[in-house]
């Protein structure tokens, strides 16, 4: 049985998924507090809300990544980007200490950033770098 994993941000996501309900309960919370003489004119409303669509689909970005160790090599989604590195290409994985997340190191001396991987998350990151670079051996 192949010994295969996914890494998930952890607290990170919470957070990130918890300030997009926050954030449309206060949208929605402010919009029927508000006097009936105070009005947004049609490109206000729009505006209003290309703002707020933005900013939840950078918080989505934010939870929905992952590290996925497989048995051809590491895929790596950071937000809305997949990057698939093979084991052979890969030269290690540096996470120094206060670094916010761990980075694989190609052997073009390319970076790649490992968000889902949060340094804040503690043991939990030092284990994942820790059983990467155990398959990397």
């Amino acid at each position: 049985m192949p010994d295969l994993r996914t890494f998930r941000p952890g607290s990170t996501r919470i957070v990130a998924y918890a300030v997009a309900v926050i954030m449309l309960v206060l949208t929605f919370v402010i919009a029927l507090a508000l006097p009936d003489e105070i009005y947004f004119t049609t490109a206000e409303t729009i505006t209003l809300w290309l703002i707020i669509g933005a900013v939840l689909v950078l918080l989505h970005g934010i939870g929905r990544s992952y590290v996925k160790a497989t048995d051809e090599g590491i895929e790596v989604l950071n937000g809305y980007r997949r990057r698939l590195v093979p084991w052979t290409d890969i030269k290690g994985f540096a996470m120094n200490t206060g670094a916010p997340w761990p980075t694989l190191v190609t052997h073009d001396d390319e970076r790649v950033n490992l968000f889902a991987i949060q340094g804040s998350d503690g043991s939990y990151a030092r284990e994942a770098v820790t059983y990467l670079r155990g398959r990397l051996s």
